[in-house]
């Protein structure tokens, strides 16, 4: 297995210099209408970034052992080459679709991706805006290591199709060229994803490419100006809060329901979902 470069480590940099550049964009030409800075969000932004290589360093414990001994019982090996690399890019973004629409539809899973939304700012600090909780992401990818794809190359092309996510998350790029909108993902395309408005809610899930959300009809384009954070803000700046405030809020949901079919909807359904409210018994009126 030849060695990978850690493309996060070497990107880092880049998203430094790019976050001070943006800064500067925004202090000299100021837009009203635009979600900007807030110096408290950026710390939070930056504290949950951190706190997440911290925590994911635990977590790829397991996940290593699980996709090695998987690599190890197939009989099927994908050579890293020049033609293969991309092949590979491809099908880590395919299963990334998936694995992203699932943590908006599921609600234990929401209550990982939620850190990522949290924010009610949309800049480049958005984007290191990461959960703790990654052990939830890994089983959406067991199908390429199934096929031969090795754990390490997995992880190079799961850190590239990261970076790539990085430049996405601002305000100061209006649309791309119309052939690079209708491929890839965008800036324009990403706000829709952080927005809280109704006809905007899960929406393009795309890594890199955009395709996948016109093949499987979660595309919309940005039309209105996005809203972002959450459709109930949690309105705190603590990243404990942050990165625990969804499962909480699932232990108390779990304690208040009336049967075992509500607690498992109030785990694995929509993040929105609720039971259906009982029917009201009518109160006999008797007459005088």
């Amino acid at each position: 297995m030849p060695n990978l470069p850690d493309v996060v480590v070497w990107s880092i940099p880049a998203f430094v210099l790019l976050t001070v550049i943006e800064i500067i964009s925004v202090r000299i030409h100021p837009d009203e209408d635009a979600a900007g800075y807030e110096a408290k969000d950026t710390a939070t932004s930056i504290g949950m970034g951190l706190g997440s290589l911290f925590f994911d360093f635990f977590w790829k414990i397991p996940i290593v052992a699980v996709y090695t001994a998987l690599y190890e019982f197939t009989p099927l090996r994908v050579p890293v080459l020049w033609w293969t690399v991309p092949l590979m890019l491809l099908g880590q973004d395919f299963f990334y679709y998936w694995s992203h629409r699932g943590h908006h539809v599921i609600r234990i899973l929401w209550a990982c991706h939620v850190v990522h939304h949290s924010s009610r700012k949309f800049n480049l600090t958005t984007a290191l805006r990461q959960p703790w909780t990654t052990l939830t992401v890994w089983p959406f990818y067991v199908p390429l290591v199934a096929a031969g794809v090795h754990p390490a190359a997995l992880a190079f092309c799961s850190s590239a199709n990261l970076v790539y996510q990085f430049w996405i998350h601002t305000e100061r790029i209006d649309k791309m060229p119309r052939w690079f909108e209708f491929v890839f993902n965008t800036p324009s395309h990403h706000r829709v994803h952080h927005a809280s408005q109704g006809g905007y809610l899960d929406r393009n899930f795309g890594g890199i490419l955009i395709v996948w959300d016109r093949l499987f009809g979660s595309f919309v384009a940005e039309t209105e100006r996005p809203v972002y954070g959450l459709t109930k803000n949690i309105n705190t700046f603590n990243p404990i809060k942050v990165a625990t405030h969804e499962y909480v809020a699932i232990l108390k949901d779990i304690k208040r329901a009336r049967s075992w079919r509500e607690r498992a909807g109030r785990v694995f359904r929509g993040p929105g979902w609720a039971p259906a409210p009982l029917p009201e018994t009518a109160e006999e009126t008797v007459p005088a």
